[in-house]
């Protein structure tokens, strides 16, 4: 019997095409011409959505909603054995987040792209997309969340992260590692997250904005956002997840109007947690209402708290800590 996957492109380098001095027209290729070049076997059906046709920061949460939507219409049909997604690699992250974080169905979700062009020498197109289109077909990843699929490795959406701006090894999941490798088209899994959390959303997306906390920094661009009746505010702290003393008068006043605020760590590793107690620190702020953001990163902390944001009256901190 077939496996049917899903294969939905947004653009992206894995879709770019050259154009003149050399340079790259991103989302320029279907996702009819990438399939055919993947040499997939008879057994594997491929139904093509064209959903997109874009560099990866040209997605916002609008569009990232739209890809949603295009996956649970696709899991409606449930001869579908999974889903894969081409992505630019720039948010490439944080649309793997997002997705994971609202789509509850235990079928592969799986998100790909490239980190050159499909014509370039030594391109990791074909293969990336070739080795997410068998994970998509595989039982071994049901229930386990969004994966990415980047140069024969699986991650997990929740620590994955772009770290070489060229090199096709290009994102990685430090501290944590990856969930398995796809090597000669056998996909093999070697550890699964213990929690998968998602949130329905009943509200439109607001705006959340992440703000870098370092040596005598101010509340400046606090203070701008909450003028701008900006909905969250995510800190990048230092450490254990400190602040600029400068800083705390503005994040006072934006928790007074309302505003969530949760602060993470800039540290590669590690955790935000109430280790000092002076003004600025995790604890401190912690006792001001701020939420400590566990060991998120800053990005995948605005897209949590963007997503907890749109599905509920009210925020619980205790969401950070799954």
């Amino acid at each position: 019997m077939k496996k049917k996957v899903s294969l939905i492109t947004t653009g992206g380098t894995i879709a770019s095409k050259t154009i003149e001095n050399g340079l790259l027209s991103s989302g320029a290729l279907t996702g009819d011409e990438l399939a055919a070049l993947c040499q997939l076997p008879d057994d594997i059906e491929i139904r093509v959505i064209n959903l997109l046709q874009l560099p990866s920061m040209h997605i916002d949460f609008g569009k990232m909603d739209y890809i949603r939507k295009a996956i649970e219409k696709e899991l409606l049909d449930e001869t579908v054995s999974g889903i894969v997604v081409t992505h630019g690699t720039d948010s490439l992250e944080e649309t793997a987040y997002f997705l994971d974080l609202t789509i509850n169905d235990p079928r592969p979700i799986v998100i790909t792209g490239s980190q050159r062009s499909p014509h370039d020498v030594g391109t990791d197109v074909y293969s990336n997309l070739r080795n997410s289109i068998f994970v998509a077909t595989d039982t071994i990843l049901s229930d386990v969340g969004v994966v990415v699929v980047f140069n024969e490795r699986i991650y997990s959406a929740r620590y994955v992260k772009k770290v070489h701006a060229s090199n096709l090894q290009g994102f990685e999941s430090f501290g944590y590692g990856y969930l398995g490798i796809i090597d000669n088209d056998v996909v093999s899994v070697y550890q699964k997250p213990i929690i998968h959390e998602t949130h329905q959303l009943i509200k439109e997306i607001p705006r959340v904005e992440i703000i870098k906390c370092y040596s005598g920094a101010t509340g400046m661009f606090i203070d701008a956002a909450t003028q701008h009746q900006v909905e969250g505010i995510v800190l990048e702290g230092v450490g254990r997840g400190q602040a600029a003393p400068s800083m705390v008068d503005s994040i006072q006043n934006a928790l007074n109007k309302g505003m969530k605020i949760v602060v993470t760590t800039s540290a590669e590793e590690g955790k935000v947690y109430p280790a000092y107690s002076y003004l600025g620190s995790a604890h401190d702020l912690l006792e001001r209402g701020v939420i400590l953001g566990e060991d998120y990163d800053s990005k995948k902390a605005r897209i949590k708290l963007a997503v907890l944001l749109a599905s509920y009256e009210d925020i619980d901190p205790e969401y950070f800590k799954k």
